[in-house]
């Protein structure tokens, strides 16, 4: 049988590319070699593509990729593949900016098509559409920096320019705390802060605007926080739910990647019907934002009333062997190498 040429393109020039490059060589390690020809593709943090030489280097979030040389005409090379698996996380690799170049060229891609990808980067427009599909939220506010000040969205879209305490004023009382400030496109819980009180408030903004002009401000929910795992176009399926144990105050970018004491319980020890509940809701989740491929969909279970709260949808979770996204559908009997071979026929179709 005539193998399929398969494209892996990580890296990228997000502020994930550290996390891009574990899940990328992962997924080349594990790919079929009796089924495919692989060509792996890195993009570093300035846009350069290189061909990429697989080695049998285990990567870990901060290594420096080596084993590669220059590739020229990054767009002729990818018009010779049959199809592409971009394992981009964050900007310009999860947010429909390359899902574009792909549907240009007109090769069949792995994953979310340009709408729901770009959607689903942005937190703010993830909220909008998920109120539409009925889906429970904590209570946010949106706002963008503008020339040293902020300017305040309201519900219906009407803006006001504030300067720093003027906004953090308003905020406070629309929004209990503590509260998360989150850039609205990055990822990995890159740019993200706790805020308990004014002063922090003020901090977590000026720091978010950092990473992102448009924030989302969200009040903080005090419970558990698990996942679900979709796969799947039309005829979509649900994994089982995992549950995140950080090590830490929330599960931010240290806490993913750097501590070891944060932990994940795969199934979650959680009564059967709410995981039943967060898994239709995982789905639904999935098809209000126009989805195919896969996601991983995050929850929260309220405290006291077991609510079952949305919190994100990633388009491009985590990928390496030991990250939630294989590992729930892993729990269900599905392995790692057929999840990859699920996900290139899916794309393919």
């Amino acid at each position: 049988m005539k193998k399929i040429k398969l494209a892996v393109i990580f890296g990228g020039m997000s502020t994930e590319h550290d996390v891009s490059i574990v899940s990328g060589t992962s997924i080349i390690k594990n790919l079929d070699k009796e089924k495919y020809d692989i060509y792996p593709l890195y993009i570093d943090k300035q846009g350069k593509w290189h061909k990429y030489q697989v080695s049998e280097k285990t990567y870990k979030v901060g290594d420096k990729v080596d084993n590669i040389e220059p590739l020229d005409n990054s767009i002729e090379y990818l018009k010779q593949m049959d199809c592409i698996f971009p394992v981009l996380h964050g900007l310009y690799g999860e947010d429909g900016t390359i899902q574009g170049l792909f549907e240009l060229i007109k090769v069949p891609y792995v994953g979310c098509k340009v709408l729901a990808s770009s959607i689903s980067m942005d937190k703010v427009y993830t909220k909008i559409i998920f109120e539409k599909a009925g889906l429970n939220q904590a209570n946010y506010e949106y706002i963008r920096e503008y020339n040293g000040n902020y300017i305040y969205v309201d519900k219906q879209f009407n803006e006001t320019i504030y300067n720093i305490d003027e906004l953090s004023n308003i905020i406070e009382k629309q929004i209990k705390y503590p509260m998360f400030v989150k850039p609205s496109n990055s990822g990995s819980s890159v740019g993200i802060r706790k805020a308990k009180n004014l002063k922090e408030l003020k901090e977590a903004i000026e720091y978010a605007v950092k990473y992102d002009k448009k924030v989302l401000i969200e009040e903080g929910i005090n419970g558990r926080e698990v996942e679900c795992a979709v796969l799947g176009n039309e005829e979509v399926e649900a994994s089982c739910i995992g549950e995140v144990l950080s090590a830490e105050e929330f599960y931010g970018f240290n806490a993913k990647y750097n501590n070891t004491e944060s932990k994940t319980e795969i199934p979650a020890n959680v009564e059967e019907k709410i995981v039943e509940e967060i898994r239709k809701s995982a789905i639904k989740a999935f098809k209000a934002v126009n989805g195919s491929g896969l996601s991983r969909v995050d929850f929260f279970i309220e405290e006291g009333t077991n609510k079952i709260i949305i919190n994100e949808i990633n388009t491009l979770p985590g990928f390496t062997q030991i990250s939630m996204y294989p590992k729930l559908f892993e729990a269900v009997g599905l392995e790692y190498k057929e999840l990859l071979n699920k996900l290139i026929e899916l794309a393919m179709k």
